[in-house]
């Protein structure tokens, strides 16, 4: 975090961004740097991470499927569909209601996908739902694109953050949006040890008091509130929820309560990391957090679907 609010264009040290952030250099360009420009970044991509790498734990447990996470099955696109409406209409443009708006999109694009999921049966396995989250993220990208070509001022407006930027993020925005995301990830924390049980199968969990469909309805719940948060400060993340919760898998067996937890730290960390690199990696031309996530995200999943094959 340190050495996110201090690197840059104008290069700080640890210790005058910690005088910055106390208030001792409070009349100064580099102390307004620190407090105004970067530290809503640095909270809004620790914030996102921790929230979308909840998401995909819950998501992975729930669904007993490796690949699940926000973006492959369809709620970054519906979210960020519904953010891009919602800017274009002057009723829902305010800033308040970006997390509501991606809160509703994303519930739509994960609904979408259980219902081509059910549809298509089961006899594809691991595999058929993540097909399907493939076909509706493609159908609600292109919605996005004929949006933004009907309207080109949005989208010159929302180019850099439908790549998924922190880049312009205020504390404005994060006051508004962190009381979602910590929502989200305390649900996500009360479900994560019920999850364990869940992960037995429906007949072991009612046998222990445990009423399975009201675990997954609380679990759809807050991993929409957790996204909806990090695309209302943020846009689309790919790939967040499936790589950190990987990762930390690595540390050995571990229980989902305790999983959830873990993921949350890793993916704060990995965000803040990730965020940090977008901004010095070609300066003093800056990439968008998202595409690091992506490039990072993509050969994980291939050797998933390799592993699991």
């Amino acid at each position: 975090m340190l050495w996110h609010l201090g690197a840059g264009g104008q290069t700080l040290s640890p210790a005058f961004v910690w005088s910055a952030l106390t208030g001792g250099e409070s009349d100064t360009f580099e102390a307004a740097i620190v407090r105004e420009l970067r530290l809503p970044r640095a909270i809004g991509a620790a914030l996102a991470g921790a929230g979308l790498a909840a998401a995909g734990v819950l998501m992975q447990a729930v669904t007993r499927n490796p690949l699940a996470e926000p973006g492959l099955f369809g709620l970054l696109a519906g979210a960020s569909l519904a953010v891009l409406l919602g800017r274009g209409i002057p009723a829902l443009a305010a800033p308040e209601l970006l997390a509501p708006l991606a809160a509703a999109g994303s519930l739509v694009g994960a609904l979408l996908v259980l219902a081509l999921t059910r549809a298509a049966g089961q006899g594809g396995g691991m595999l058929t739902p993540a097909l399907a989250g493939a076909a509706v993220t493609a159908f609600l990208v292109a919605l996005t694109t004929l949006v933004s070509l009907l309207d080109l001022r949005a989208f010159e407006d929302m180019r850099i953050w439908l790549s998924g930027s922190f880049a312009g993020l205020r504390l404005p925005v994060v006051a508004m949006v962190a009381p979602w995301a910590l929502l989200g990830m305390g649900a996500a924390l009360a479900i994560g040890p019920k999850l364990t049980i869940l992960t037995m199968g429906d007949e072991a969990a009612t046998g222990l008091g445990l009423d399975p469909r009201r675990i997954r309805a609380l679990a759809l719940a807050a991993v929409v509130v957790m996204t909806a948060a990090a695309v209302a400060m943020a846009g689309p993340l790919g790939f967040v929820g499936l790589t950190v919760p990987h990762a930390v898998r690595l540390l050995g067996p571990m229980g989902q309560g305790r999983l959830v937890a873990l993921s949350m730290l890793a993916g704060g960390f990995y965000l803040v990391l990730a965020d940090t690199v977008a901004r010095l990696l070609l300066f003093p031309v800056e990439i968008s957090a998202g595409i690091l996530t992506a490039l990072i995200g993509a050969p994980v999943l291939v050797l998933l679907v390799r592993l699991r094959a």
